[in-house]
């Protein structure tokens, strides 16, 4: 079996493979150590790796869209550099489930534009390099979380009457992202092609174990 070798910012803290495949991970390893679990292959660990950097690309290519108009989701015009509101479109068209008036309140608001905008540009930066999976997974998740409650997919009608467009009762591409968010971090994507190793071995992140 193909093993990934895991070190954390516990030096001693390796696991080794032996002739006939098995798994020796120290006992005080298992006790002490945050690894990405004694039966990840290294398959398995570029594959996280491969999922971590996708995703940050989303998170990160959103905020440079709608920062700088690059003509996807945000033309020109509407780019945030440009007075445009991030938020605006997506809040002020929210008409399902019983947040409606509260996402129109907050739409366009620039305190939500700029928690929003530095929260996914955060988010993606992260996840690409690897470093403070813990924190992404908070504040990553807590956008989508709120993104998903603005869509609200448990309603299937609009506060007019007409069909909502869901298409599943309660799981969307949101709760995905957010579920993915937390998978990265429990299992130290950033280990694997990223700066995660380095990251977890600095004396601040040492002392605030919440950073790693």
């Amino acid at each position: 079996m193909d093993v990934e070798e895991t070190k954390d910012f516990h030096p001693e803290a390796t696991m080794t493979t032996t002739d006939s495949g098995q798994v020796k991970v120290p006992a005080h390893a298992l006790e002490t150590a945050e690894a990405p679990g004694h039966m990840l292959t290294k398959a398995a660990a570029r594959a996280l790796a491969v999922l971590r950097v996708s995703t940050g690309f989303v998170f990160l290519w959103a905020f440079l869209d709608k920062t700088f108009g690059l003509g996807f989701s945000t033309p020109g015009e509407r780019a945030w550099v440009n007075g445009g509101s991030p938020t605006n479109g997506f809040l002020s068209r929210v008409e399902v489930g019983p947040f409606p008036s509260l996402a129109h309140d907050l739409a366009g608001l620039w305190w939500v534009d700029t928690l929003f905008m530095v929260g996914m540009g955060a988010v993606g930066i992260a996840l690409i390099a690897g470093v403070g999976l813990r924190v992404s997974a908070a504040a990553g998740g807590l956008i989508m979380v709120m993104m998903w409650a603005a869509e609200f997919p448990l309603d299937r009608f609009t506060t007019a009457g007409e069909a909502s467009g869901s298409t599943n009762p309660f799981m969307d591409y949101h709760l995905i992202y957010a579920i993915v968010l937390v998978i990265l971090a429990l299992t130290y994507a950033g280990h694997t092609w990223g700066l995660g190793r380095l990251w977890a071995r600095l004396p601040f992140v040492r002392k605030n174990r919440w950073m790693i």
